[in-house]
Protein backbone atom coordinates (compact mmCIF):
# COMPACT_ATOMS: atom_id res chain seq x y z
CA UNK A 1 0.00 0.00 0.00
CA UNK A 2 0.95 3.22 -0.80
CA UNK A 3 2.12 5.62 2.38
CA UNK A 4 2.73 9.06 2.15
CA UNK A 5 3.82 11.06 4.98
CA UNK A 6 0.25 12.01 6.16
CA UNK A 7 -1.01 8.42 6.51
CA UNK A 8 0.59 7.64 10.30
CA UNK A 9 -0.39 11.35 11.57
CA UNK A 10 -3.98 11.35 10.52
CA UNK A 11 -6.44 9.50 12.70
CA UNK A 12 -10.47 9.77 11.84
CA UNK A 13 -12.88 9.93 14.53
CA UNK A 14 -16.47 9.17 13.82
CA UNK A 15 -18.17 10.45 17.27
CA UNK A 16 -21.65 8.32 18.43
CA UNK A 17 -21.92 6.52 15.04
CA UNK A 18 -25.75 4.74 14.89
CA UNK A 19 -25.83 2.28 12.22
CA UNK A 20 -23.08 -0.95 11.67
CA UNK A 21 -22.92 -0.36 8.10
CA UNK A 22 -21.32 2.79 8.38
CA UNK A 23 -18.90 1.90 10.08
CA UNK A 24 -18.06 -0.69 8.08
CA UNK A 25 -17.77 1.30 5.31
CA UNK A 26 -15.70 4.44 7.00
CA UNK A 27 -13.16 1.83 7.67
CA UNK A 28 -13.50 0.75 3.81
CA UNK A 29 -13.49 4.32 2.76
CA UNK A 30 -10.32 5.43 4.56
CA UNK A 31 -8.09 1.90 3.79
CA UNK A 32 -8.56 2.75 -0.02
CA UNK A 33 -6.58 6.06 0.74
CA UNK A 34 -3.77 4.26 2.49
CA UNK A 35 -5.19 5.57 6.05
CA UNK A 36 -5.66 3.03 8.48
CA UNK A 37 -6.64 4.65 11.57
CA UNK A 38 -9.78 4.81 12.69
CA UNK A 39 -11.65 6.05 16.47
CA UNK A 40 -14.84 5.27 17.23
CA UNK A 41 -16.36 7.48 20.36
CA UNK A 42 -19.21 5.68 22.12
CA UNK A 43 -20.86 3.59 19.39
CA UNK A 44 -24.65 2.72 19.68
CA UNK A 45 -25.15 -0.85 20.49
CA UNK A 46 -25.13 -1.83 17.03
CA UNK A 47 -22.46 0.06 15.39
CA UNK A 48 -19.48 -1.78 17.34
CA UNK A 49 -16.50 -2.68 14.83
CA UNK A 50 -17.66 -6.21 15.51
CA UNK A 51 -21.30 -6.82 14.35
CA UNK A 52 -21.86 -8.65 11.33
CA UNK A 53 -22.68 -5.42 9.02
CA UNK A 54 -19.87 -3.17 9.93
CA UNK A 55 -17.38 -6.51 9.05
CA UNK A 56 -19.77 -6.96 5.81
CA UNK A 57 -19.31 -3.64 4.47
CA UNK A 58 -15.37 -3.10 5.53
CA UNK A 59 -14.39 -5.05 2.51
CA UNK A 60 -10.95 -5.90 2.84
CA UNK A 61 -10.49 -3.24 5.14
CA UNK A 62 -10.84 -5.75 8.22
CA UNK A 63 -7.99 -4.58 9.36
CA UNK A 64 -8.38 -1.38 9.92
CA UNK A 65 -12.27 -2.09 11.13
CA UNK A 66 -10.65 -4.81 14.05
CA UNK A 67 -8.10 -2.21 15.52
CA UNK A 68 -10.30 0.93 15.72
CA UNK A 69 -10.60 1.81 19.50
CA UNK A 70 -13.77 2.55 20.76
CA UNK A 71 -13.61 5.50 23.43
CA UNK A 72 -16.21 6.51 25.87
CA UNK A 73 -15.61 10.08 24.67
CA UNK A 74 -14.30 12.98 22.10
CA UNK A 75 -11.43 13.78 24.85
CA UNK A 76 -10.16 10.51 25.16
CA UNK A 77 -9.91 9.96 21.07
CA UNK A 78 -8.54 13.27 20.55
CA UNK A 79 -5.20 12.48 22.55
CA UNK A 80 -1.55 13.34 21.29
CA UNK A 81 -4.06 15.41 18.10
CA UNK A 82 -2.49 18.91 17.54
CA UNK A 83 -5.19 20.13 15.16
CA UNK A 84 -8.49 18.76 14.45
CA UNK A 85 -10.98 19.58 11.64
CA UNK A 86 -14.82 19.21 13.25
CA UNK A 87 -17.57 18.27 10.06
CA UNK A 88 -20.56 19.99 9.25
CA UNK A 89 -23.85 20.23 7.27
CA UNK A 90 -25.08 22.82 9.32
CA UNK A 91 -25.67 26.30 7.64
CA UNK A 92 -24.63 29.60 9.19
CA UNK A 93 -21.56 27.97 11.25
CA UNK A 94 -18.82 30.62 9.79
CA UNK A 95 -15.06 30.13 8.80
CA UNK A 96 -16.15 26.64 6.93
CA UNK A 97 -13.53 25.15 4.79
CA UNK A 98 -14.13 23.00 1.93
CA UNK A 99 -13.10 19.21 1.76
CA UNK A 100 -10.33 20.40 -0.82
CA UNK A 101 -9.07 23.55 1.47
CA UNK A 102 -9.18 21.28 4.88
CA UNK A 103 -7.56 18.84 3.04
CA UNK A 104 -4.72 20.98 1.37
CA UNK A 105 -4.13 22.74 5.04
CA UNK A 106 -3.93 19.27 6.34
CA UNK A 107 -1.05 18.30 4.28
CA UNK A 108 0.62 21.71 5.34
CA UNK A 109 0.34 21.12 9.07
CA UNK A 110 0.87 17.64 8.33
CA UNK A 111 4.37 18.80 6.18
CA UNK A 112 5.48 20.17 9.90
CA UNK A 113 4.88 17.07 11.74
CA UNK A 114 1.56 17.75 13.13
CA UNK A 115 -0.73 14.90 14.67
CA UNK A 116 -3.92 15.64 13.03
CA UNK A 117 -8.16 14.41 13.34
CA UNK A 118 -11.04 14.69 11.03
CA UNK A 119 -14.14 14.06 13.12
CA UNK A 120 -17.52 12.75 11.91
CA UNK A 121 -21.04 13.19 14.12
CA UNK A 122 -23.43 10.71 14.07
CA UNK A 123 -25.72 10.01 11.08
CA UNK A 124 -28.54 11.59 12.99
CA UNK A 125 -27.48 14.50 14.71
CA UNK A 126 -24.11 15.30 13.90
CA UNK A 127 -21.47 16.09 16.12
CA UNK A 128 -22.63 18.01 19.43
CA UNK A 129 -22.32 21.77 19.21
CA UNK A 130 -19.33 21.47 22.01
CA UNK A 131 -17.49 18.94 20.00
CA UNK A 132 -18.14 21.17 16.80
CA UNK A 133 -17.35 24.41 18.39
CA UNK A 134 -14.16 22.40 20.52
CA UNK A 135 -12.27 21.77 16.90
CA UNK A 136 -9.40 24.04 15.68
CA UNK A 137 -11.40 24.19 12.48
CA UNK A 138 -14.58 23.49 10.93
CA UNK A 139 -15.48 21.58 7.56
CA UNK A 140 -18.29 21.02 5.37
CA UNK A 141 -18.96 19.68 2.25
CA UNK A 142 -20.51 21.34 -0.67
CA UNK A 143 -23.37 20.32 -2.15
CA UNK A 144 -25.73 21.37 -5.19
CA UNK A 145 -28.98 19.75 -3.97
CA UNK A 146 -31.02 21.56 -1.18
CA UNK A 147 -29.74 18.14 1.08
CA UNK A 148 -29.20 18.51 4.25
CA UNK A 149 -26.15 16.25 4.34
CA UNK A 150 -24.69 12.90 2.56
CA UNK A 151 -24.34 9.60 4.31
CA UNK A 152 -22.01 9.00 6.77
CA UNK A 153 -19.67 6.54 4.71
CA UNK A 154 -19.94 8.70 2.01
CA UNK A 155 -18.34 11.88 3.85
CA UNK A 156 -15.61 9.86 5.31
CA UNK A 157 -14.78 8.67 1.37
CA UNK A 158 -14.83 12.41 0.29
CA UNK A 159 -13.06 13.74 2.95
CA UNK A 160 -10.60 10.49 2.75
CA UNK A 161 -10.06 11.06 -1.27
CA UNK A 162 -9.14 14.85 -0.87
CA UNK A 163 -6.87 14.34 1.78
CA UNK A 164 -5.11 11.44 -0.48
CA UNK A 165 -5.57 13.43 -3.53
CA UNK A 166 -3.58 16.62 -1.40
CA UNK A 167 -1.12 14.48 -0.51
CA UNK A 168 0.02 13.98 -3.95
CA UNK A 169 0.20 17.18 -5.53
CA UNK A 170 2.47 17.95 -2.70
CA UNK A 171 4.20 14.69 -3.12
CA UNK A 172 4.61 15.69 -6.88
CA UNK A 173 5.22 19.03 -6.03
CA UNK A 174 8.19 17.81 -3.67
CA UNK A 175 10.03 16.16 -6.60
CA UNK A 176 9.42 18.43 -9.05
CA UNK A 177 11.46 21.07 -6.30
CA UNK A 178 14.66 18.53 -6.00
Amino acid sequence: MLELPIHPLLRFVIVRPHYPENVGAAARAIKTMGFTRLVLVKPGKMAEPGHVMAIKMAVKSLDVLEAAPVVPDVKSALVDVDFTYATTARRGVSGVLTARQAARDAIARAKRGERLAFMFGNEKTGLAEEDLMGAHARMRIPMAADQPSINLGQAVQVTAYELFVAALEARELEGAGE
